[in-house]
């Protein structure tokens, strides 16, 4: 604005050249502005004029990004809801009769992989075990396996070495169902290795390993074998 100024008590009074109007640009105490053509706004400290359009483009700056704000916060909300609800889910422990039906399916699943594997040799290992980053395989205290591409990999060759599995678990297996997708099995096994020349090999152990459905199908997410080590004579 330009205008005359003068000091009254500190405050600076401007005589707008557009409506003959005073104003004070005291920031306690307004003076309201009577000059049809402009706003009154502070800047640096002092009451000045801004044209009616800046101050509305400014004004619709503003709610643009007041409304961005409330949408994120409201995705951000909603979002943070739903993990919470997952989390809670997750952690609840099974009804009863929900964690009998893991433990049937479970079991279930087992007996088809021991069917599987005898009737459709090695190879066959490749759709009980789960094709995700997740997947590992040890056994003996070794890993075997450290991830999905190296079982695949390892199974592709194994006809190589073995033509034909027979295997069987033990009637102690176990199942405990963690959710309603997650459960870990256990149990004594039983192989017969046959290899291409016809040499066959027996080995008994023990398995352990985690079972995950993942769309409507049970498969391994991990696994570890165990075979018992033969004490040298004399220890």
């Amino acid at each position: 604005m330009q205008g005359e100024r003068c000091m009254i008590r500190d405050r600076t009074l401007l005589r707008c050249q557009r409506c003959g109007g005073i104003y004070s640009n005291c920031i306690l105490s307004w003076v309201p502005s009577t000059c049809a053509g402009s706003r009154r706004e502070l800047v640096d400290g002092h009451v000045g004029l801004r044209p009616p359009e800046e101050t509305n483009r400014r004004r619709g700056g503003f709610m643009r990004v007041l409304q961005c704000a409330v949408f994120l916060v409201a995705i951000v909300a909603a979002g943070c809801g739903a993990n919470r609800s997952a989390r809670s889910e997750s952690s609840q422990p099974l009804a009863p009769e929900r964690a009998a039906a893991v433990e049937a399916s479970v079991r279930a699943f087992a007996q088809a992989v021991a069917q599987d594997i005898t009737q459709n040799g090695p190879t066959a290992w490749r759709k009980q075990f789960s094709d995700t980053p997740a997947f590992f395989m040890a056994a003996n205290g070794r890993m075997v396996f450290p991830n999905s591409a190296a079982a695949t990999a390892g199974i592709e060759d194994l006809p190589r070495f073995i033509k034909q599995i027979e295997l069987s678990w033990g009637d102690d297996l176990r199942v405990d169902p963690l959710t309603g997708n997650l459960a870990v099995v256990a149990a004594t096994y039983h192989e017969v290795l046959t290899s291409p020349e016809g040499k066959r090999d027996d080995e008994s152990g023990y398995f352990t390993g985690v079972a995950e459905n993942r769309d409507g199908s049970w498969q391994f997410r991990d696994a570890h074998w165990s075979a018992p080590v033969s004490t040298p004579p004399g220890h």
